[in-house]
């Protein structure tokens, strides 16, 4: 099964400053990752090709790294899971950038079920949790998409009961980000 998965928001903010929300990626200043509430991103070394991590049960590599672009993970788990996912900033004018992250990848054997039950709705759902503390990040007042009850079951699940409740980012003070 092949899988093209899309996650995107415009931000009040340029190319630059969104890039360096990329480049904090499992950093001690990681403004990027919702840690608090999913398994954190972490490397065997800092973010650059060849270094090797990922977060929770999904191990990945760094393939490719653009400083304050983009960066892509190929990777190297679970069972089934064939490619690669990526995050990349696309300017879309002044004081306005586009943060996406792709998955591109061909779900074989165990993963024709794991994706879709499990790892798609917790996904989703991580990656939206991501994209709002971009927007907090770049001081913008962020748009946080409910988790469903399905991924509520399933974080609870998974953490033996006692996986937090899901909360809204707070803006950064930031003057220049007021538009």
């Amino acid at each position: 099964m092949n899988v093209l998965n899309i996650h995107e928001r415009e931000l009040p903010a340029d190319a630059a400053e969104v890039g360096a929300l990329i480049d904090s990626l499992a950093s001690d200043n990681d403004a990027l990752w919702p840690k608090a509430f999913w398994p954190a991103m972490r490397f065997d070394r800092p973010l650059s090709v060849g270094a090797v991590g990922g977060h929770g049960p999904i191990p990945y590599v760094v393939e490719e790294f653009r400083p304050g672009q983009m960066v892509k993970f190929r990777f190297l788990g679970p069972r089934g899971f064939n490619g690669s996912h990526w995050l990349e900033v696309l300017p879309k004018g002044e004081n306005r950038s586009v943060l996406r992250h792709t998955i591109g990848m061909r779900a074989e054997g165990p993963a024709l079920l794991s994706w879709p039950l499990i790892i798609r709705p917790l996904h989703d759902a991580l990656l939206e949790d991501a994209l709002a503390l971009a927007q907090a990040a770049v001081g913008a007042v962020p748009v946080v998409r409910p988790w469903s009850p399905w991924v509520k079951f399933l974080r609870w699940l998974m953490s033996g009961g006692r996986a937090r409740s899901q909360q809204m980012p707070k803006p950064s003070i930031n003057t220049d980000a007021v538009r």
